[in-house]
């Protein structure tokens, strides 16, 4: 597998490559039309100041050999050739003598010869500076009465001054720290990309506190930010549905065994008409609540992914109120509960299936929760676009310190809540409510009831 880290380093080291490669062309170019010309004009002035000098001073030959010497001393190569092609050379000797043809006409034309530019077909200046006789320039001269040719070229071993030295010392020392400075930055950075990928794999082996401390002030802070974000959520959901799991194990588990306890209680022949029936109520309640069980998890199932297809329409949003409160009479006159409502004839557009298991869940609680001679308000109300319900009992109230888990699935407070209930009932009424852009609220004291305020916005709402 191609690591990360070893992609950016072969990534940087071919881009360093790439730079040495186009600077290198951008110094030939430079050389090849600029540098160039002025170092052979610089070369060929050399050469006819010492010519000049030779021609106006009446050197011995042992004084001429000496003055050619301490020129050549200088930093310079020198070649000198007669008519008859005998060869002298002052200074450091060349690797390659051979005498190119047209540095004869030096000798027989008295031209000038520019060994540089006899290699125009060279395209990298590596070439120009091979220590050869063919890259001097040459000069003609007299002395004596005899014709000569003088070759020079720049000794280039003199030329690595310690300016060279330093200046070669520089760009490796930049191509060194480079380099390294790469594969550090590569390190560090694919550094926490590691420990990212160790923390999903801790993840997937469902373990959520795996420690990440990446602090960074960049993209990869963002993403461990994000991560340890993700990681908590995680760890949050986990909990929920083991909690969750549990706690419809358990509610399956309670009306399951009470089923089978007073089912093997039916099959005694000893047992008298009133128990039987009191057993025979009994499951019949156990099942009933199995039921309702398994429809509000179905539901609210539905609702969490998403699935349940919502079927928006216009409908009398105080008929469907008016027909739930005349589904639950029955219950009102038996539990002895006064109930009254103010109902605004309005026009909504919604799920009336889901607002029906609202409105559905919210009576009940408030008959179930209520207390003899106890009374159930309701009122539907238009302000803007916004629909208002409200419903307020007289029942046993909630406690200050549950109000904010009263929303929550499986919970039901105290064991006054807890008959007859499921706990799933009010997270299903949030659920619908949020899925029409709604919002509920709960105002309650212990002992003097409770108010469920419930504002549905929609731009199509009307008063009939």
């Amino acid at each position: 597998m191609k690591t990360l880290y070893r992609q950016f380093t072969i990534a940087t080291l071919f881009i360093l490559a790439i730079s040495i490669l186009i600077g290198f062309t951008i110094a030939n170019i430079f050389y090849i039309t600029v540098t160039k010309e002025e170092t052979i004009e610089q070369n060929v002035g050399v050469a006819q100041e010492i010519v000049a000098t030779v021609q106006n001073v009446p050197y011995s030959e042992e004084s001429f050999d000496r003055y050619m010497q301490a020129v050549a001393k200088l930093g310079y190569q020198i070649a000198l050739v007669d008519n008859a092609g005998d060869m002298k050379f002052y200074g450091e000797p060349f690797d390659d003598t051979a005498f190119p043809e047209e540095a004869q006409r030096v000798l027989t034309e008295n031209g000038t010869y520019t060994g540089l530019d006899s290699f125009k077909d060279q395209i990298f200046m590596i070439g120009h500076f091979t220590n050869e006789l063919h890259n001097t320039v040459g000069v003609p001269f007299e002395r004596d009465g005899e014709n000569y040719g003088l070759f020079i070229r720049p000794d280039t071993k003199l030329l690595g001054t310690d300016i060279h030295s330093v200046l070669i010392g520089f760009v490796v020392a930049i191509g060194l720290v480079s380099i390294i400075g790469m594969i550090w930055l590569a390190r560090q950075l694919t550094r926490p990309i590691v420990q990212l990928t160790e923390a999903t794999k801790h993840i997937a082996r469902e373990n959520y506190n795996y420690p990440l401390d990446i602090k960074r002030n960049d993209e990869i802070g963002q993403l461990s930010e994000s991560f340890n974000l993700m990681q908590t959520q995680l760890q949050q959901n986990d909990l929920a549905r083991k909690s969750f799991i549990s706690n419809v194990s358990h509610d399956f588990q309670s009306p399951l065994m009470n089923i089978q306890g007073y089912a093997d209680l039916l099959k005694s022949p000893d047992l008298p008409d009133a128990d039987r029936l009191a057993y025979t109520s009994i499951i019949d309640q156990e099942a009933k609540r199995l039921s309702s069980l398994t429809r509000q998890l179905l539901l609210l199932t539905s609702l969490d992914q998403g699935a349940y297809p919502m079927k928006s329409k216009e409908f009398k949003l105080d008929e469907q109120l008016k027909a739930v409160v005349r589904k639950y009479r029955w219950r009102l006159e038996e539990e002895d509960i006064n109930l009254s409502y103010s109902l605004a004839p309005t026009l909504f557009r919604g799920d009336a299936e889901l607002l029906d298991n609202v409105w559905d869940n919210l009576l009940t609680n408030a008959i179930k929760y209520n207390k003899p001679g106890g009374s159930i308000e309701i009122a539907l109300k238009t302000i803007g676009p916004d629909v208002i319900v409200t419903f307020k009992d007289t029942g046993t109230g909630i406690a200050a310190e549950a109000l904010p888990q009263l929303f929550d699935r499986f919970y039901r407070g105290d064991a006054a809540r807890k008959k007859d209930g499921t706990g799933l009932g009010l997270s299903i009424v949030e659920q619908i409510v949020q899925l029409h852009h709604g919002t509920i609220k709960v105002n309650s004291k212990i002992g003097e009831g409770s108010e469920f305020i419930l504002t549905l916005p929609h731009s199509d709402v009307k008063q009939t």
